[in-house]
């Protein structure tokens, strides 16, 4: 009787045991799969962001060309023959080109009818015609068939952009346009070619003349002050702090607000740089100089709790055997800590300047949100950077901008893969593991 009893006590707590194993085992795979669920979520919000992205800018990096037999007409550029650089620069080859459109579309008539037959090319082509002529004078008088670039309306169109099925009062190009256009295609006069302009130009209000070098150039620039300055003086704080300093309420008073300026929104930065650098110090707006000094503000927490978190990595054990064997203080930190903290330190300050660089409300508030069209090449030189420029591509009206902008953001995002795939490969590359 008692073996009975006994047996069945044990069979009870068996099947607990096996029902709380079922239920353990079930909570893990549910935990397992919402793990999985939510993983998956991101990623998918990750390829949808980069696939609206990729699809609107990949354009971008393409632009429309028309072929336009050019009439180098002598009486229009240097009527006196006199070939001197300063005429040529200053001969009409607008109606040089207005000229030679008319003679490839002889039935064009009508003052609003030439005007949008004129209106096909961009007004760079005048651009265009005027370097090769000051370049190679001997051009004059001949005729040739030259590829001029498109107006952004043309470029959307025959990149597919707008539809020649809508009413012709919902679209920005005529019917007659897309008729020339259509001649042109089939005399093989429109040509689509890598935008190189994009990468080497500065910006413009015209879509298919403007270009991020303006931006890239003041991004850089704003990048290498803000390097300059942050990191020596983030690694050297970091240092004290970890190594130097006395453990005391001051101290922790520093620690925590160092903590507290990292979660601080960008834009405070940015009225505290158009406050001291530009209002006190009388630095000048819109330049990468006051833009590196403002970012610096912004980066210099980052790369402190960095930099200590590199150096509580190393083991006690070898600050202990540099002082064992007669290193002083600060020779046990320069000679052995540093080195060994220093590959994580580079990694914080990358992704520290990843940050920086994607940055707009500071730059914002201290002027680099003004129209530069030449790209900058001093520190002092009006500038903007390339956040501030997606913003303003995104705020104008013209459709052609849109890709313009997504080719930017494009742009931006090689560039901060670019930087923590650096930062990736030197942890790996200096790590050491204990």
């Amino acid at each position: 009787m008692t073996n009975l009893v006994g047996s069945t006590a044990k069979s009870s707590s068996q099947a607990k045991v096996a029902a709380s194993l079922r239920r353990r085992y079930a909570a893990e795979l549910r935990f397992r799969a919402y793990g999985i669920v939510a993983i998956a979520i991101g990623l998918a919000f990750v390829v949808f962001l980069f696939s609206s992205i990729i699809s609107k800018g990949y354009t971008s990096f393409q632009q429309t060309y028309l072929a336009v037999d050019i009439d180098y007409a002598a009486d229009t550029i240097d009527p006196e023959g006199t070939r001197l650089p300063d005429t040529l620069s200053a001969a009409d080859y607008q109606a040089v080109i207005k000229a030679s459109l008319r003679a490839q579309f002889p039935n064009v008539e009508g003052r609003a009818s030439l005007r949008h037959l004129y209106g096909l090319v961009s007004n760079a082509a005048e651009t265009t015609l005027r370097d090769q002529v000051v370049s190679d004078p001997k051009l004059i008088g001949s005729h040739q068939r030259i590829w001029l670039l498109a107006d952004d309306h043309v470029d959307s169109f025959i990149k597919g952009q707008i539809d020649r099925k809508l009413p012709e009062s919902d679209r920005p190009i005529s019917d007659e346009e897309i008729a020339w256009l259509d001649a042109l295609k089939a005399k093989h006069g429109v040509e689509t070619k890598f935008n190189l302009a994009f990468f080497t130009s500065g910006d413009s209000r015209e879509p298919e003349q403007a270009g991020v070098a303006g931006a890239l150039a003041g991004s850089a620039l704003t990048l290498i002050v803000t390097l300059i300055l942050s990191f020596p003086i983030g690694v050297a704080a970091a240092i004290y702090l970890e190594e130097f300093a006395p453990r005391n309420f001051w101290t922790d008073v520093i620690e925590v607000n160092i903590n507290n300026l990292a979660a601080v929104p960008s834009i405070v930065f940015g009225l505290l740089g158009l406050a001291m650098f530009i209002q006190f110090f009388g630095l000048p707006r819109s330049a990468p100089l006051v833009g590196g000094l403002v970012l610096s503000l912004m980066t210099l927490p980052t790369i402190i709790i960095a930099g200590r978190a590199s150096l509580k990595a190393v083991p006690p054990s070898i600050r202990e055997a540099a002082l064992g064997m007669g290193a002083s203080r600060m020779q046990t930190v320069a000679h052995h800590v540093l080195p060994l903290a220093l590959p994580g330190m580079l990694t914080g300050t990358i992704i520290g300047m990843a940050r920086a660089l994607g940055e707009s409300a500071p730059l914002l508030m201290i002027g680099m949100v003004a129209f530069i069209v030449d790209v900058p090449h001093g520190l002092s030189d009006p500038a903007t950077a390339l956040p501030v420029q997606i913003y303003l591509w995104a705020r104008s009206p013209e459709r052609a901008f849109v890709e313009r902008t997504s080719g930017a953001i494009m742009v931006l995002l090689g560039f901060l893969l670019l930087m923590n795939a650096v930062a990736v490969v030197l942890r790996n590359r200096f790590e050491r593991r204990w």
